[in-house]
């Protein structure tokens, strides 16, 4: 991992999303560890919505197995540009933010 100027990619998608028979969120995450990202990580959330305006909600039985999905990665701005292309054509229908970042303390690996 690094500090200094970094930036931070999010992408918003649903539980239920797929990518070649696979859950979305899965294979975004295997992109970014083959493509040699720093790391990511997959939060579930407990409600949202989307462009389609349907409330998703662990509190609705029906709508419990697609619950919001935000995968989130920080690297460096040259890596992070680059798998960009690559994550539109995986998730086409999702939300993709980047905003810059200042990594002030990377941790070290365990």
């Amino acid at each position: 991992m690094f500090t200094g100027r970094g930036r931070q990619l999010t992408i918003y998608l649903g539980e239920s999303d797929l990518h070649r028979h696979q859950a979305l969120y899965t294979a975004i995450v295997e992109l970014l560890r083959r493509e040699g990202l720093s790391g990511a990580t997959v939060i579930r959330g407990a409600a949202g919505f989307g462009m389609s305006s349907v409330v998703h909600t662990s509190a609705v039985l029906r709508l419990s197995m697609d619950l919001p999905m935000v995968v989130t990665v920080v690297d460096r701005p040259e890596r992070i540009e680059r798998i960009i292309p690559k994550l539109v054509e995986m998730a086409p229908a999702s939300l993709i933010t980047a905003h810059d970042v200042e990594v002030v303390h990377a941790g070290s690996p365990t």
